[in-house]
């Protein structure tokens, strides 16, 4: 049964990143907590840890040759993005798992407001 639940989380999610561009954050971290029973800290490190190459590689390639990849901003993104994960993971770990939780909603609330009621 865990099994089931453990590739049922990791299709559906890659199916939601190859197609909407979302994964990690909106599918697997409530997938965890609510269906596996992780606290949000073990969520949130899991799903990191699953992203790492070559996770992304093939639903990128598929982007790549249909034309909707900017090469050109992927190196610069990237080094920000490995050096910003590594300092919000460290910052993190001192946040209490209600505070994190309740930043973690508030961000996917603020984001979807948004892009609701944007044209």
């Amino acid at each position: 049964m865990l099994l089931l639940k453990l590739l049922t989380i990791g299709l559906v999610s890659g199916v939601c990143s190859g197609t909407l561009g979302i994964g990690g954050g909106l599918v697997m971290i409530p997938a965890m907590i609510y269906w596996l029973g992780y606290s949000q800290h073990l969520a949130q490190g899991t799903s990191l840890a699953i992203l790492v190459l070559p996770i992304g590689l093939l639903g990128a390639w598929r982007y790549y040759q249909a034309g909707h990849v900017q090469l050109t901003v992927i190196p610069w993104i990237a080094i920000a993005f490995f050096i910003g994960a590594y300092f919000g993971a460290d910052w993190v770990q001192g946040l209490s798992q209600v505070a994190l939780k309740r930043a973690f909603a508030a961000c996917l609330f603020i984001v979807s407001i948004k892009m609701f009621l944007e044209k």
